[in-house]
């Protein structure tokens, strides 16, 4: 079990890496390349992603469950089917208001999630 290599065809789920991403929240590195990457996060109901912002432009499709966005300033509720842009630079964060998982698409990928792993307080979205 380990992380998927940068450009590696197949991924199985079952071998990639859980990690601790904040309380209550469990990232998985899926497929990547230099400039794209799909991560899947799971999250326990009342876990939050701290607003945060970073230099990634982030597509997350909410795969279940339910969660308070906000995104710029504008806090809204998703659910499973529902996706949300956070271009670049853009302040954003969540609470996990019923247990779910969003996959998250980062465009270029996010180095630190394979060399340094999450970092406290940041959960999924950084």
């Amino acid at each position: 079990m380990g992380y998927p290599s940068k450009g590696q065809r197949w991924v199985s789920w079952g071998e990639t890496i859980p990690q601790a991403a904040g309380e209550g929240v469990v990232r998985r590195v899926l497929a990547y390349t230099d400039g794209l990457m799909c991560v899947e996060n799971q999250f326990e109901a009342g876990a939050v992603g701290a607003l945060h912002s970073h230099p990634h432009t982030q597509i997350t499709y909410v795969l279940r469950g339910r969660f308070s966005f906000t995104i710029d300033g504008e806090t809204r509720v998703v659910q499973a089917g529902d996706t949300l842009l956070k271009e670049d630079g853009v302040v954003h964060g969540c609470t996990c208001l019923e247990a779910g998982a969003l996959l998250d698409i980062f465009t270029p990928m996010r180095e630190d999630f394979i060399q340094g792993g999450a970092r406290g307080g940041e959960a999924h979205l950084e």
